[in-house]
């Protein structure tokens, strides 16, 4: 087993040089025109504090639960429906970018999903919770797309991987903020407190709307009208397998982040400060995973920076849930969520690169989005499995990452690659 494991680490080791990391975030943006640097840093905030809104949900859940009188497997729902009406949202924005252009529709995105969220603290029981939360995930679902469109469309094609981990490095990144929030305001704020700080995204708008400028290739298109369905009926078999690649990796992240908190509130009876930590540390790692092996996949190809990591994954579980010592349990979260996010970090250039040309608005967000959908019952069904097992959080953590680093392999083994395809 030790070697086994040692030819991926060996490998990754060998492909980390200057070469492939290349320089530090702010050299590149340095080297990009200016309008290519603001759709970046817009995308890429974008992208964080709308994670950031998502995940104050996870770090509350218990305290929700708590104060709707309602068992925490019912208010884990709440999550599930966030997550299943983030196609609609992807698929209705997607198809406005098509044709309004990806900068509108990002900046109508970003309100939405703020506002939902600021509304969510003043909601009087679980139901009308439940409501904003799925009108939430609408607003949430054109996000990704959007942005991750507007950004590949925008940047030369030898920086396509730095970029691509870099925004896929967001989404720890607003996690890493939910975490700091709890650990520093959690108790002070409360849970609908919590909510209402969600607001601030809002403000990221009033940069977009001053700096960011649309797409090139929007601007040299002619929209066509149901493009769309042409387009999709061409490549149906290419949207299948897009679609049951990114259901894995939404169990993959959402099985690896989503209940860890609850694991650790619940069974090792850790004070918040110590949970939201624990919290910023893993995800620190998840930002460096995502940063390196967007980077290297510019130089191994898209499939391989996913596939190594995702090997990675299975001998780190035991690190990652078996501690019981918050420092052990902080190194172990740290290297998981590394090479979570690291096999994450292609996603966002790997689903342009596949996409067709004249449905990249739509295609990414979609697919990732029906993906979510598909595995939006991962934390209900995780919290199912504690019970199965006695209460164990450890065990129902475990063995879905197990399983699921497992298919992404094979998955990735036998899929397609674009790398440098022209945007």
């Amino acid at each position: 087993m030790r070697f086994q494991f040692a030819i991926p680490i060996c490998y990754l080791l060998s492909a980390i040089k200057p070469s492939a990391l290349g320089m530090s975030v702010f050299t590149h943006l340095k080297q990009f025109t200016p309008s290519q640097r603001h759709a970046v840093v817009a995308s890429f905030l974008g992208w964080a504090l709308d994670a950031f809104d998502f995940f104050i949900f996870v770090f509350i859940l218990s305290e929700i639960a708590s104060e709707f009188s309602a068992g925490e497997t019912l208010t884990t729902f709440a999550v599930v429906l966030t997550l299943a009406t983030r196609p609609i949202g992807a698929f209705l924005f997607g198809i406005a970018a098509d044709k309004y252009g990806r900068r509108p529709v990002l900046m109508i995105n970003i309100i939405l999903f703020s506002v939902f969220e600021f509304a969510s603290g003043f909601a009087p029981n679980l139901v009308t919770l439940m409501v904003l939360r799925a009108l939430y995930g609408v607003a949430m679902g054109g996000e990704w797309g959007v942005g991750a469109s507007l950004t590949m469309e925008t940047i030369p094609e030898q920086s396509r991987g730095f970029v691509s981990g870099l925004l896929q490095a967001g989404y720890p990144t607003g996690y890493l903020l939910a975490s700091l929030v709890y650990a520093l305001f959690g108790t002070l704020l409360g849970w609908r407190g919590m909510f209402m700080v969600g607001i601030l995204p809002a403000l990221l708008v009033l940069y977009i709307r001053r700096n960011v400028e649309e797409s090139p290739s929007f601007r040299k298109a002619r929209p066509k009208e149901r493009v769309f369905w042409n387009e999709a009926s061409r490549h149906r078999a290419l949207i299948l397998y897009t679609v049951i690649l990114m259901t894995a990796f939404a169990f993959l992240s959402h099985g690896t982040q989503d209940y860890y908190p609850t694991f650790l509130k619940k069974q090792l009876k850790f004070a918040p400060p110590i949970v939201g930590s624990i919290g910023i540390v893993y995800n620190i790692g998840a930002i460096l995973g995502g940063l390196t092996f967007g980077a290297i996949s510019q130089r191994i190809g898209r499939r391989r920076a996913m596939t190594i990591p995702c090997l990675c994954i299975l001998p780190t579980i035991f690190l990652w849930v078996f501690p019981t010592t918050p420092v052990a349990l902080a190194i172990g979260a740290f290297v998981m969520q590394f090479f979570v996010q690291g096999a994450w970090g292609s996603i966002p250039v790997h689903l342009n690169e596949l996409s067709p040309p004249g449905i990249r608005g739509t295609f990414p967000g979609l697919t990732y989005q029906i993906g979510q959908f598909l595995a939006a019952i991962n934390l209900a069904m995780q919290s199912w499995l504690t019970t199965q097992f006695h209460g164990n959080y450890s065990y129902s953590l475990a063995s879905v990452a197990a399983i699921v680093a497992i298919v992404i392999s094979i998955l990735i083994a036998r899929g397609p690659e674009a790398k440098n395809a022209p945007l």
